[in-house]
């Protein structure tokens, strides 16, 4: 059981607005209860914050916005005293253009050592002026940028995110070389594995052939994409083990958006990542097809190395499960349904800071508006901000407990007082205490074994499968639905007489 938490909107202890690393330290007694095994902390480092962390401007200190390095070392400690381990997020594809290494490259000339640590190229067409080639950023926008020296313009450089984040030249061995002594940096703190941005990034295709789509959503990529899933990854990953290989203990989760399976399972061969983020059931509709199709798919893609499968709803990229779902009275059951569906499958799984709160995504006005997907876009995008406003903790008015100061660095709604962990807390049928009871369940009991999900013959509407001693039950449908042979041990709505309603889900041993 991982739990995400996003540092700027988890828990503020110094009144700035802003949450932070004590303010972490200072919940983690709610997560030991919640009974989560492992945090996934997001990027903590030096950072000018374009992208709210992941543009690296030194990945072995941390950001003054969230503490410094004594208040890691105390989270790291405190963690483990409660039996929690720590994974942190680092960001291999590229730094933060105020990173020392790019500031350096800007500062010399083309075919430097400095430039050859980036991915600099000239211009095509008369005088350069065109970039290398018609690649798009993630954000919007094209993805390089053109250099502008004493000389007048020069040299493009390449970035599949913000202008703010150039990518790394991974042919260049200095780059791995830095990287190694920012992994070992953290594990010989304490610190329990990473999860790594962008595992699908980093190697590029000789010659940067030109994109055949360039219209590509944002993290929808495409397999036959050349920005992403170069055969060249793996040989990165396998340099990466080996590093990790001296933590024993030590875990790698990889982000990959590739949606081929056999293409996937190369990720988590032996000697490459421990775990890698499966976005399958994330991305499928509130349907029992689709559901299914989601896991089996999910399933597939690990078996063939014998690897372990994740699984999440939700997470700081992409919009709320309630709201996914369809908002509202029906959004929430939805989206509690779906969290038994997630608790009973077996291997990893990660709830994002909220998920168990049933927060729903936040529309938020234009001028809180922080994702550099907003402007790259045009103002066309809206990003991805209204799924990483502040945790709701306790009171009944903004800022609800996560901070003492009301203007919080994305604004909180005030209709959220029900919503709060204290409020929830004080209701048995909350959507945390759902939460609580799923997690404490799947921990504890003896039917939660078994890496295999059996499909049961089940009505139009709905799944059913068995999983170990196990069985789980979804009506996606509009009709009730008998439930099959078995001790009801929790639902995520009420019975009536017996029968599962739509828009709920059961676990029976």
């Amino acid at each position: 059981m991982f739990y995400q938490a996003y540092p700027r909107s988890f828990a503020d202890s110094n009144g700035d607005g802003v949450g932070d690393l004590p303010g972490v330290i200072a919940r983690l007694d709610y997560l030991h209860r919640l009974g989560i095994d492992a945090i996934w902390l997001n990027p903590v480092t030096v950072s000018p914050m374009a992208d709210h962390g992941y543009d690296v401007a030194d990945p072995r200190d941390i950001d003054p916005l969230f503490g410094d390095l004594a208040a890691l070392d105390r989270l790291v400690a405190a963690a483990h005293e409660r039996g929690i381990k720590l994974t942190m997020d680092v960001v291999p594809n590229h730094t933060s253009s105020a990173h020392p290494w790019f500031v350096a490259a800007l500062a010399s000339g083309p075919g430097s050592p400095e430039r050859e640590r980036y991915v600099f190229r000239d211009g095509r067409g008369p005088g350069g002026k065109l970039p290398p080639n018609n690649w798009v950023s993630v954000f919007g926008g094209p993805a390089w940028t053109r250099v502008t020296g004493p000389d007048g313009p020069g040299q493009w450089y390449l970035h599949l995110f913000d202008p703010t984040q150039p990518d790394l030249n991974w042919d260049n061995p200095e780059v791995m070389a830095d990287f190694e002594r920012t992994l070992r940096f953290w594990m010989d703190r304490g610190v329990d594995g990473f999860r790594i941005d962008v595992s699908h990034g980093m190697a590029k295709p000789q010659g940067l052939p030109d994109m055949p789509v360039t219209d590509a959503k944002l993290l929808a990529h495409r397999d036959d994409d050349p920005r992403f899933n170069q055969p060249g990854v793996h040989r990165i990953h396998r340099a990466i083990r080996a590093v990790f290989d001296d933590y024993p203990g030590a875990v790698s989760v990889g982000e990959v958006w590739v949606h081929d399976n056999a293409l996937f399972a190369e990720y988590v061969r032996p000697d490459e990542l421990h775990l890698a983020f499966n976005f399958r059931l994330l991305q499928a509709d509130f349907d029992a097809a689709a559901v299914r199709d989601a896991i089996d798919n999910s399933l597939a893609a690990v078996a063939a190395v014998n690897g372990i499968a994740t699984w999440a709803l939700e997470n700081h990229d992409v919009e709320r499960s309630l709201t996914r779902y369809g908002g509202g009275i029906v959004g929430l059951a939805r989206a509690r349904a779906m969290a038994l569906v997630l608790l009973a499958l077996p291997g990893a799984v990660f709830v994002y800071n909220g998920q168990e709160l049933g927060l729903p995504n936040v529309e938020l006005p234009d001028s809180a508006l922080q994702d550099p997907v907003w402007e790259r876009s045009g103002h066309t995008k809206r990003g991805r901000d209204g799924c990483r406003v502040p945790m709701p903790w306790s009171g009944t008015e903004p800022a609800f407990g996560f901070s003492d100061n009301p203007d919080t660095w994305l604004p909180m709604p005030p209709d959220w007082a029900p919503l709060t962990v204290e409020k929830q807390l004080a209701d048995g049928d909350s959507t945390l205490q759902l939460y609580r009871q799923a997690i404490e369940l799947r921990g504890s009991r003896a039917e939660f074994s078994g890496r295999d999900v059996n499909w049961l013959d089940s009505p139009p509407g709905t799944l059913a499968f068995r999983r170990g001693g196990l069985v789980c039950v979804l009506n996606a449908g509009e009709r009730p639905v008998v439930l099959p042979e078995g001790r009801l041990i929790l639902a995520s709505a009420p019975l009536g007489d017996g029968m599962l309603p739509p828009d709920a889900a059961a676990w029976l041993v």
